[in-house]
């Protein structure tokens, strides 16, 4: 018999290093009456086959498990049983890990080995939450809800909020809520849970605009830790950004430029700008809820980085002059040249409002005008019949039709725009000598980071979305086991990117259609296809068993040594 074991023993390997199966023992009770494996092997198993075969159905498990039943065995030292993952087993698995207490608590323990097994320095946490669509019923108590969404506002979501260590991206916790959730409430809970699993003081939270609310920017700073956002262009701060932009327009602040190098090390301009002090107020709860003192006033000092990113500012260029084309096209195509089948208007106040609408569309009212003519054709016609009658009596008939005639740019309005445009501000009350206007903008420009965990987590390889469970327990159970999935593959890249770096050493024979390139930087997509058509093939003779591996290549053995694994994870599968 022949089994494909693959990556299977070293996604094992990995979670056996981190505790995992025990993690998940200490916290999910057995029932008097379970038999078979435990909640922490199940698991386990279960999220190494998720990460193995790229689908997350509870369907496919039990037939995968058979075939490779020998393997798990071999490694786990358990007796595994086809009952062990039915539907059903995975069901209440899944509706364990659902429970709130559960799984913070989960999350918690394997966030602090993690960073304790791999001596992570945290400094700094990445929060953003993401949304996740699918053709669900939804209902008033249902997770699946209408809300804003970049994926597709036409289906139901469920919002997951998500906070990572940066500088790999790694989640720390995880939180599954409604879909019209709004993100404000998810950044305060998300922030205490992050420093009951990181102790100390002087941690820097990254996140979007809606991190900047001021109760938020309070809250972090009130627990001694400092906080880095773009302000939301609304309210008082839209017209303060009017004025920073015409302070450094008109030279009142002397802006500096910020400089990096590009994929070709060539030096490039990435913004421009200058850095302020004020002073912030803000009301505070008392930290217990059952403190009885009333709320005081929070009084601190932060620095607000006013700077225009050169990308930015030439998308906004590229973006306003397409809007401008497009509209002056559609004013022209208001009034076609009389033909048949061509609408023509015949009201002043339907062309003015039409044209209004597509300057508003596009948001060029200040920027295009337009002028039109009324133009009248009259045609003589005959009334009743007798042709060749010079007597027959006549009417006139006048047809009206308005022309638009020339769209006029403005152009002193539209360059005076232009100045506005790529401007941003950032706020932090980071000190100066911690934070400088360089460092906020290149902290921030790693977005990305959390985003690339995100695209693992909706596409390939663990496709959350789409969905393939309805219940609400199950959707949260399953996203959470899957958030663990996103941490394995976070985890394996980090550690083995770091150890290349250490050793200034690439891997070879990684890309297929370049096998001699070396790389010092593999995604852990790459490392894990390496161990493709790895094979346990066991052969049964009368007196005797013997097993075979497929034999390791180089590339196998020294990716398994840069995670701190050898190759006997492969090699005791074939011992007796």
């Amino acid at each position: 018999t022949s089994e494909r074991i693959d990556d299977f023993p070293l996604l094992l390997a990995v979670m056996l290093q981190l505790g995992l199966p025990e993690i998940f023992d200490h916290h999910i009770k057995r029932h008097g009456l379970h038999q078979g494996l435990s909640w922490g092997w199940i698991a386990s198993i279960w999220l190494a086959h998720l990460l193995t075969k790229s689908n997350h159905r509870k369907q496919p498990v039990q037939a995968w498990v058979k075939q490779a039943h020998a393997t798990i065995e071999k490694i786990t030292g358990q007796t595994v049983r086809d009952l062990d993952f039915t539907d059903d087993r995975l069901t209440l698995l899944l509706r364990r890990l659902s429970k709130v207490d559960i799984w913070q608590a989960i999350e918690k323990e394997l966030s602090q080995n993690i960073i304790r097994v791999y001596d992570l320095k945290a400094k700094q946490v990445r929060l953003d939450p993401t949304t996740v669509s699918g053709y669900h019923e939804g209902g008033e108590e249902s997770l699946f809800q209408y809300g804003y969404s970049k994926d597709d506002p036409t289906l139901r979501q469920v919002k997951v909020m998500v906070a990572a260590l940066d500088p790999f991206g790694l989640p720390l916790v995880s939180q599954v809520v409604a879909g019209n959730v709004a993100d404000d409430a998810l950044y305060r809970p998300a922030v205490d849970r992050v420093l009951q699993i990181i102790d100390g003081t002087g941690l820097l939270f990254v996140g979007d605009s809606k991190m900047s609310a001021l109760a938020i920017r309070a809250h972090i700073h009130n627990l001694n830790q400092h906080y880095l956002c773009p302000l939301a262009q609304t309210g008082d701060t839209a017209k303060e950004m009017e004025t920073w932009v015409e302070a450094a327009n008109n030279g009142t602040q002397q802006l500096q430029p910020i400089y990096i190098k590009n994929e070709k090390g060539k030096r490039v301009l990435l913004a421009e700008g200058y850095v302020f002090e004020r002073t912030l107020q803000a009301k505070i709860a008392p930290r217990e809820a059952s403190d009885a003192e009333p709320e005081q006033t929070l009084e601190w000092t932060e620095q607000v980085f006013v700077a225009r990113s050169e990308s930015y500012r030439k998308s906004q260029l590229n973006g306003l002059e397409g809007r401008l084309q497009r509209a002056t096209t559609k004013l022209l195509a208001l009034t076609p040249p009389p033909a048949r089948g061509k609408h023509q208007i015949q009201e002043e106040a339907e062309l003015v409002n039409a044209a209004t609408a597509i300057l508003k569309a596009h948001h060029v009212e200040r920027f295009l005008t337009y002028t039109f003519e009324h133009q009248e054709k009259r045609k003589t016609k005959y009334i009743g019949r007798g042709r060749g009658n010079p007597d027959r009596p006549t009417c006139e008939i006048v047809s009206v039709r308005y022309q638009i005639l020339t769209v006029t740019r403005q152009e002193a309005a539209i360059v005076t725009h232009q100045k506005t445009l790529g401007w941003r501000a950032y706020v932090s009350d980071a000190p100066a000598g911690q934070l400088n206007l360089k460092q906020a903008l290149l902290t921030y420009r790693d977005e990305w980071i959390i985003e690339h965990g995100f695209h693992r987590l909706k596409g390939a390889p663990l496709s959350l979305d789409p969905l393939f469970v309805k219940r609400d327990d199950q959707v949260v159970g399953l996203t959470n086991l899957l958030s663990l999935a996103v941490r394995m593959l976070t985890l394996i890249e980090f550690v083995a990117r770091r150890n290349l770096k250490q050793n200034k050493e690439k891997l070879t024979g990684l890309i297929e259609n370049n096998p001699k390139k070396g790389i010092d930087n593999p995604t852990t997509e790459r490392l894990l296809k390496a161990f493709d058509e790895v094979t346990l093939t066991t052969v049964h003779l009368p007196d005797r068993v013997i097993q075979h591996v497929t034999p390791l290549t180089t590339l196998q053995t020294r990716i398994l040594e840069l995670l701190g694994l050898s190759a006997t994870v492969y090699t005791r599968l074939a011992e007796n």
